[in-house]
């Protein structure tokens, strides 16, 4: 009875998780390409809709998706790379202003980015007038950003897990002459794998899914992201219209996630293998 009541559960539970994603499935091969229309098994199945959003001129999905992974990509490497330099530093060294610097991170992380919104709006609105390229409407503008967001929950993150490595290592790499770069990328890098690669893959997610702060920096059409974008092309009467465009639209956006995903799960398996051996 118990393991029949287990199965049933776990039929439930697959049958909540699945049906979302059959039904965005069948929105985008949907004829009609309308919310209205949308049924689980459509008749006359097609992919026009996936072709009427890559020759869309109202709607430049190609140049979202490019603007999307390009700022996704560099600012999970750039934050990843600053969070880890300053993530050693805080577990390995010793100076003054270090326990003031970590709880300052701390305490900055606990207010969300969008309550200064109106600072950086101001401070945007300066940088527009001196340096248009990392002003509104910008790739440049929109990954400082970004990046500035990220820096402290991942140094935080990476310093946590640093923290568990044994300083042993260390001073035997310095024993025997080591610097503290090559302590840095010989001895220290290839055992915090996992945690780079679960840092990496968080940045990749949230930068992708971002809305609410690119939403009030890019205004162009051309500059935009997925997120908003795609959130245009729902929005007021077009949501009925597009609805079917939007669908085809969201299942192409989960290419670049699950991609890095599968990239990355490698890295963190052989990881988590070569600490249990070398521990």
């Amino acid at each position: 009875m118990k393991m029949t009541l287990r199965h049933v559960f776990v039929l439930v539970v697959c049958a909540f998780a699945v049906f979302p994603i059959l039904f965005v499935l069948s929105a985008a091969i949907n004829p009609m390409g309308t919310l209205a229309s949308t049924e689980l098994l459509p008749t006359g199945a097609s992919l026009n809709n996936f072709a009427n959003l890559l020759t869309s001129d109202t709607y430049p999905f190609g140049r979202w998706f490019s603007n999307s992974v390009f700022i996704a990509l560099t600012s999970s490497f750039a934050s990843l790379l600053l969070s880890m330099f300053a993530a050693y530093a805080f577990s390995r060294m010793r100076f003054a202003g270090r326990r003031v610097g970590m709880m300052a991170l701390l305490l900055i992380q606990m207010f969300p980015q969008f309550l200064a919104i109106v600072t950086i709006f101001m401070i945007f609105t300066e940088v527009t007038e001196l340096y248009p390229a990392f002003g509104f409407n910008t790739v440049w503008g929109l990954l400082l950003l970004y990046l500035g967001g990220a820096l402290g929950v991942n140094t935080w993150l990476m310093k946590g897990f640093l923290d568990t490595v044994p300083k042993e290592l260390d001073e035997a790499a310095t024993v025997d002459g080591a610097t503290h770069a090559q302590i840095f990328w010989r001895v220290i890098m290839p055992l915090v794998t996992p945690i780079l690669a679960v840092t990496a893959l968080l940045a990749f997610i949230g930068t992708m899914s971002e809305f609410l702060m690119a939403n009030v920096f890019l205004r162009d059409t051309g500059s935009k992201t997925l997120a908003v974008g795609m959130y245009g092309m729902i929005a007021g009467d077009h949501r009925n219209a597009n609805f079917g465009m939007f669908a085809a639209a969201t299942l192409i956006t989960a290419v670049p996630t699950v991609g890095v995903f599968l990239w990355l799960q490698k890295y963190i398996v052989s990881g988590l293998t070569a600490g249990a051996v070398k521990g």
